[in-house]
C-alpha cells in the first residue's frame, strides 16, 4: 500500500511551549493507524495542523500526492480530510440531517431540497448500519448516537483520510463492534484511518500501524502485530507501568449517605433507586447506555428534578433543588462532557480552577488574588496538569489536562461526596493512574466517593461496591471483590 498522507517534520509552538518538535507521521492508503501518547504528547495538536485548525510552523504535508496547507477545517473537508473530534462540536437544537449537511445543503432551486437531504442522509445511514431517523433534533440523541452522526458527517465528504479522537469513550461493547465494523467498510473503500484512543486493547485489535509520540515529539512507529500492552506503554510514558491500579489505602466507614426510593419520571428515567455510601468508600456505577446511571447523580447534584423518595446526608435529610444547594450540602460533581458542560474554553486555568468556589475569595468588592493564586497553583501542581501559565486559556489544554482542572476545581469546594461521572475519559494511562491514586487518596481521607464508569477493568480496579443500573432501575449491588465482569453485565440486562 501506497502513503496517502505524510507529514514531515512539523513543528508547532504555543507562548512558552513546544507543542511539536519536529514530527512526521505516514499513514497508509485503505489502513488503520492509531496514534498514541500521554496527554500532552501533542496527538492532537498534529491533527489540527493536518485539518486546518492551527497553522505549522515548520514542516510540510503531502497529501495524495501533493504538498498541501489547508488553511482552515472548509479547505481540509473540500479535499477529503475528515476529523471525528472527541469533544462533539454539533448543533444540538437542529435535527440531525441539518447537521451532517450544514454548509452544503442540497438545493431545488433557492430553495433546500429537504427530500434529497433525507434520502441522501438515510443511504449514509443505511451503508453504515445506523439506526437513527434523520429528523430527530440531536439534543435527544445519546452521546454514543451523536458520535455515530459526526462519522457519517466525515464519510458524507467521501473523505480519503479520517480522524477518529477517542472515537469509542462513550461506547459500549456492542457499539464499539458497531464501530468496528464501520472502519472496516471504510478499509475496503481505500479511506485511510487515524485512530486516536488510549485503550491499548482497541489499539491492538483494530489497528495496523501505531504511532507513538511523547513530549511533542514522535517515539516510534510499529506494526500493531509485533507490540503488546507493556511494550505501547513504555513507549508512551517512558518508563514501565507494571501496575495499571494502585494498591488499595481506603478503609470504608459508617454510613454518610442514603438514598431511598428516589425517582425521576418527568421523562423515562430512574424508578426506586436505593443505595447507601459510607464514609471512605468509592462506590461504582456499572450500566450500558440507556441505563440512567449520569441521570442519577445529576438528580443528586440538583441538576434533574426529583419525584419522590429522599437524600440523606450524615442522618439529614437534604434538598438539592439546584448545583448551588448541592455545593452547600457538600456534593460536587465531575461531569461526562468536558467541553459542554465541564469548562469555559476561553477562560483562564484560573477562572476554571475557582469558578465554583467564588464565595470563599471574596474580598469586599473584589477577590484575594493571592488566595486565588495558591488555589490555583495547588490545582496544577497536585493534578499535575501540563500548562505554561495560570493564564492559558483552558481549551488550548489538551483533553486530560482539562479533566484534572474541573477535578482539582471541586475538590476546592472541600466536598463530603465527589460524584464523578466517567472521570477519565479521554485520558492517558499514566494520567489515568495519577487520578486513581487521587481518588484512593481522598477517600482514605474520608471522603465519599460515586463513580460512573464505561470501563469494567477501571469499576473492577478502583471501587469497593459497585450499583449495577438496569433500564433505570437499580438491578443490584455488587462487592467489588468478589464479583466478576460476567456478573455485572448479566445485572446490567436484567431489566
Amino acid at each position: 500500500m501506497s502513503n496517502i498522507l505524510e507529514m514531515i517534520n512539523i513543528t508547532k509552538r504555543f507562548p512558552g511551549v513546544v507543542a511539536l518538535d519536529r514530527v512526521s507521521l505516514k499513514v497508509k492508503a485503505g489502513s488503520v493507524h492509531a496514534l498514541m501518547g500521554e496527554n500532552g504528547a501533542g496527538k492532537s495538536t498534529l491533527m489540527k495542523c493536518l485539518f486546518g485548525i492551527y497553522s505549522m510552523d515548520e514542516g510540510k504535508i503531502i497529501f495524495d500526492g501533493k504538498e498541501v496547507s489547508f488553511a482552515n477545517s472548509k479547505q481540509a473537508l473540500e479535499n477529503g480530510v475528515s476529523m471525528v473530534h472527541q469533544e462533539l462540536n454539533q448543533v444540538r437544537q437542529r435535527n440531525v440531517m441539518d447537521n451532517i449537511w450544514l454548509g452544503r445543503y442540497p438545493k431545488k432551486g433557492i430553495f433546500i431540497d429537504e427530500k434529497k437531504m433525507y434520502e441522501d442522509t438515510a443511504a449514509i445511514f443505511k451503508s453504515l448500519d445506523i439506526n437513527i431517523d434523520p429528523r430527530r433534533k440531536v439534543s435527544s440523541l445519546s452521546v454514543s448516537e451523536m458520535q455515530m452522526v459526526e462519522i457519517a458527517k466525515a464519510v458524507s465528504y467521501d473523505s480519503k483520510v479520517i480522524v477518529m479522537d477517542e472515537p469509542t469513550s462513550s461506547l459500549t461493547e456492542k457499539e464499539v463492534a458497531h464501530l468496528f465494523k464501520i472502519i472496516r467498510t471504510l478499509k475496503s473503500k481505500n479511506v485511510a484511518i487515524i485512530y486516536i484512543s488510549h485503550k491499548m486493547e482497541e489499539i491492538l485489535k483494530i489497528s495496523d500501524e501505531v504511532t507513538i509520540m511523547r513530549d511533542g515529539q514522535y517515539i516510534a512507529t510499529k506494526s500493531a502485530k509485533d507490540l503488546t500492552t507493556d511494550e505501547i506503554i513504555k513507549l508512551m510514558v517512558g518508563r514501565d507501568l507494571s501496575q495499571r491500579f494502585p494498591p488499595k489505602v481506603n478503609q470504608p466507614g459508617d454510613v454518610i449517605l442514603k438514598v431511598k426510593n428516589l425517582t425521576a419520571e418527568m421523562q423515562p428515567s430512574f424508578k426506586d433507586i436505593n443505595f447507601e455510601l459510607r464514609k471512605g468508600e468509592i462506590l461504582g456505577i456499572a450500566g450500558l447506555v440507556g441505563s440512567k446511571r449520569t441521570e442519577v447523580v445529576e438528580a443528586l447534584f440538583g441538576l434533574r428534578a426529583i419525584q419522590s423518595g429522599t437524600i440523606e446526608l450524615h442522618g439529614k435529610e437534604v434538598i438539592n433543588h439546584s448545583p448551588q444547594q448541592a455545593i452547600k450540602n457538600g456534593f460536587a460533581l465531575v461531569t461526562e462532557e468536558r467541553r459542554s458542560t465541564g469548562i469555559f474554553p476561553g477562560l483562564s486555568i484560573s477562572f476554571n480552577s475557582i469558578i465554583a468556589n467564588l464565595p470563599q475569595y471574596r474580598k469586599g468588592i473584589f477577590l484575594s488574588e493571592s488566595q486565588v493564586y495558591d488555589d490555583t497553583k495547588w490545582v496544577i501542581d497536585s493534578m499535575k496538569v501540563k500548562t505554561p501559565s495560570q493564564k492559558t486559556a483552558i481549551g488550548t489544554l489538551s483533553g486530560g489536562n482539562q479533566q484534572k482542572v474541573i477535578i482539582g476545581r471541586w475538590l476546592l469546594t472541600k466536598p463530603d461526596v465527589l460524584l464523578l461521572d466517567e472521570p477519565t475519559r479521554g485520558i492517558d494511562v499514566g494520567a489515568k493512574f495519577e487520578i486513581y491514586q487521587l481518588i484512593n487518596q481522598l477517600a482514605s481521607e474520608g471522603k465519599g466517593i460515586i463513580m460512573i464508569s464505561s470501563e469494567m477493568p477501571e469499576l473492577l480496579g478502583v471501587t469497593d461496591r459497585i450499583l449495577v443500573m438496569s433500564n433505570g432501575r437499580a438491578a443490584g449491588i455488587v462487592e467489588t471483590k468478589t464479583t466478576s465482569q460476567e456478573e455485572i453485565m448479566r445485572l446490567a440486562a436484567l431489566y
